[in-house]
């Protein structure tokens, strides 16, 4: 799917705006509060009528001490996916996003769950297990600890909202490319997936699939790259002329099975900012980065990357301030034992 050039982004959501403030203020304050309100209701109750909980109604702890530049020019936000199918919280999708709305610049790290840590007050670890240990506090320590990189935001998206932006954003499905089979089944809950090679149109469930698969040679780093391709993908739908009339659904949608501590006001300044000056691409950085990392095994721990860390603090660092290229993802097989080897 080809991105949409910015210039003409720009110019189609500025005359839409234009266009709706010309017919009045009002009206487009009550159009975006029903829509958002219709949305998050039927969200709601979809979540009630299943026997979930709403997750924004949970208290998270997430020590920060209160930034001293407050002129929004930078936000630095811990994301995490969250899956709790059979109860336990857990998570297989850690990022770091940073968007400078004067730079126009929108940058994505994610860090593989396996990584090889020290977790403060728990020894070294796969970084997941400091979530499951602490949760995002604990998490967001670990990072602080050994990337020397402060967080004032954090993000906690259960993974049923992927599905349902997913379906809001681009209602026809999106066209992903398959180059080789993916397969993995489950048989004690009769889970499957199974794309073959060729060209599909997903909707979110299938979405939802694709970018967790990790069954395959590339294992975690290919479900990374997927990730990745998926948001970019998304970032070019709602930019586009019908995908910014549906952000008022999308919001609704999604709010439920959000967590955050970025307030209202915050959101509406990012978003403001984001829509009018969106940017070119998504910049991503995957840690470990390449000849960063080895792989080793850990009778507490299992198949880990054990990550030479100066080097990919350093790259890091780099990244997010701007002075190194996009780097992408590896391409070589990870190691692991058999019972790594699936989707959780």
């Amino acid at each position: 799917m080809e991105s949409k050039p910015k210039f003409s982004i720009k110019i189609k959501v500025m005359f839409l705006v234009l266009l709706l403030f010309t017919l009045g203020g009002v009206a487009l304050a009550a159009w975006v509060t029903d829509e958002y309100d219709r949305a998050r209701n039927e969200t709601i109750q979809e979540i009630k009528e299943s026997g979930g909980t709403i997750d924004r109604e949970e208290e998270i702890e997430f020590n920060v001490n209160e930034p001293e530049d407050d002129s929004l020019n930078q936000l630095n936000i811990l994301l995490v996916g969250v899956d709790d199918d059979d109860g336990t919280a857990r998570t297989d999708t850690i990022m770091i996003g940073r968007y400078a709305p004067d730079e126009e610049e929108v940058k994505l790290v994610s860090i593989m769950r396996d990584t090889y840590v020290d977790i403060p007050g728990r020894g070294y670890n796969k970084i997941n297990a400091a979530f499951a240990f602490g949760g995002l506090d604990l998490l967001r320590e670990t990072i602080e600890k050994n990337f020397d990189l402060e967080i004032q935001h954090y993000a906690q998206v259960n993974f049923d909202s992927f599905r349902r932006v997913v379906d809001t954003v681009a209602p026809d499905g999106i066209e992903i490319d398959i180059e080789n089979r993916m397969y993995y089944a489950e048989q004690a809950t009769d889970f499957e997936i199974d794309f073959q090679p060729g060209t599909h149109i997903m909707d979110g469930s299938d979405a939802l699939k694709y970018v967790r698969f990790r069954n395959d040679s590339d294992n975690d780093f290919g479900r990374v790259q997927r990730q990745q391709e998926l948001l970019s993908i998304l970032q070019s739908e709602i930019l586009s002329l019908s995908g910014v009339t549906r952000i008022p659904s999308v919001l609704g949608s999604v709010e439920p099975y959000i967590q955050t501590n970025i307030s209202n006001s915050e959101m509406i300044s990012y978003g403001r900012d984001f829509f009018l000056n969106a940017p070119d691409e998504i910049e991503t950085l995957t840690i470990p980065v390449e000849n960063g990392f080895s792989h080793e095994y850990y009778s507490h721990a299992g198949a880990v990357l054990e990550l030479d860390m100066e080097k990919n603090a350093e790259a890091l660092q780099k990244f997010l301030k701007g002075e190194s290229s996009q780097v992408s993802v590896r391409e070589e097989s990870v190691g692991g034992d058999a019972n790594e080897r699936n989707l959780n």
